[in-house]
C-alpha cells in the first residue's frame, strides 16, 4: 500500500498550475527588450535590470491571462483533441483555483510596474483588460478577434520602450502590428486545416474564415510587413535615431524567416504556436538569432558606422 504525503497533493496543484500558465508562450514577451535594443541601452546595466523586470511582470500577466482563457474556453476546450488535456479542461485544476491564482498574478505584476513607472502600470492594465474583454468577448467577433491578438503585442513593445524611458518609432510599431497580424492569421489558419469539419464546434468564431480568407489576409500582411520594415531599416530617420546606416543589410533575415514561416505553415502544418514553431525549428530559431546579432553588431560596433 502507497501511503501519499500531505504534501504531495499540493505539489501537484502547483504542478498543474505552473503548466496552465504556459511558460513555454512566455517567448511572446521578448518583444519587450525590443525598447532596449533599438533604444541603445542594451549595454546598460540599470535599463537592462528594468527590461528585465518588465519582462517578468508582462510573463505573469501572460500567465494570469492564459488561465482566464482557459476557464472560459473548459467546455469548449474538452472537445479539442489536443486541449481537453489541459489542466483545467480535465478538471485536474479547479476552476476556482485557477480564477485566484490569476487574480493574485494580475494584481501583483500590475503592482510591481507602478513601482517601475505609473506608466508602465498603465500599460499592464490596459494589456490586463485587453486579454480580459478577449478571453469573454473579443475572440468570437470576426477580424477583431486577430486585431485584439496584434494589440497585445504593440502594449508589449510600448511597455519594453517605457520601462527603459526610451521612445519606440513608428514604424518599429507598424512592423509589429504587421508581424504580429501575420502570426495571428496564420494560427487560425493552422487550427482550422487541424480541425477540419469540426472546426467550428471547437472554436466558434473559425465558422466565420476559410482557409481561401485567411490566405488572403496573410497575403496582404506578409507583404506590408516586407515593405514596412524595408522602409523602417533604410529611412534617413531611422538611421539618426540608430547611429547606423547599414540596417539594410538586416532585411534578408526578415524575408528568410517570413517565408520559412510560411513554409511552415503550408507544408507542415505548423503555426498553431508561434513559440513552439520558433524554439522547434532550427533554421527559423538560427534566423533570428542571425538577425538579433546583426542589429546588435551594427548598432553597437563601429561596423554600423
Amino acid at each position: 500500500m502507497i501511503i501519499q504525503s500531505r504534501g504531495e497533493p499540493d505539489r501537484s496543484r502547483l504542478a498543474l498550475l505552473a503548466t496552465s500558465l504556459r511558460p513555454e508562450q512566455w517567448t511572446k514577451n521578448l518583444l519587450l527588450f525590443a525598447g532596449l535594443l533599438f533604444g541603445g541601452r542594451l549595454f546598460d546595466p540599470e535599463a537592462v535590470a528594468l527590461a528585465c523586470a518588465a519582462f517578468a511582470i508582462f510573463c505573469a500577466l501572460s500567465g494570469a491571462m492564459y488561465l482566464v482563457n482557459d476557464i472560459s474556453d473548459r467546455d469548449v476546450d474538452r472537445r479539442h483533441p489536443i486541449k481537453e488535456l489541459r489542466p483545467i479542461a480535465s478538471g485536474a485544476l479547479p476552476a476556482g483555483t485557477a480564477a485566484a491564482a490569476a487574480a493574485l498574478l494580475a494584481a501583483g505584476a500590475i503592482t510591481a510596474a507602478w513601482l517601475i513607472a505609473p506608466r508602465l502600470a498603465a500599460i499592464a492594465g490596459a494589456y490586463t483588460l485587453l486579454l480580459l474583454a478577449y478571453s469573454i468577448r473579443l475572440k468570437h467577433i470576426v477580424i477583431v478577434d486577430v486585431l485584439s491578438i496584434a494589440g497585445g503585442f504593440i502594449l508589449r513593445a510600448v511597455a519594453g520602450a517605457v520601462a527603459v524611458s526610451v521612445p519606440i518609432g513608428p514604424w518599429l510599431l507598424a512592423c509589429t502590428t504587421l508581424l504580429a497580424l501575420f502570426l495571428a492569421f496564420s494560427k487560425r489558419r493552422h487550427e482550422l486545416v487541424l480541425l477540419g469539419e469540426d472546426a467550428a464546434r471547437h472554436r466558434p468564431i473559425l465558422e466565420q474564415y476559410t482557409p481561401y480568407l485567411l490566405d488572403q489576409m496573410i497575403a496582404v500582411v506578409t507583404a506590408s510587413t516586407v515593405v514596412a520594415y524595408a522602409v523602417f531599416a533604410t529611412s534617413t530617420d531611422t538611421a539618426q535615431r540608430l547611429g547606423t546606416r547599414r540596417l539594410d543589410l538586416t532585411i534578408p533575415f526578415v524575408l528568410y524567416g517570413i517565408f520559412r514561416y510560411l513554409y511552415l505553415v503550408h507544408q507542415k502544418r505548423g503555426g498553431g504556436s508561434p513559440a513552439a514553431t520558433l524554439l522547434n525549428d532550427r533554421p527559423l530559431l538560427a534566423c533570428v538569432v542571425l538577425w538579433t546579432g546583426t542589429v546588435v553588431l551594427l548598432m553597437y560596433s563601429p561596423l554600423g558606422k
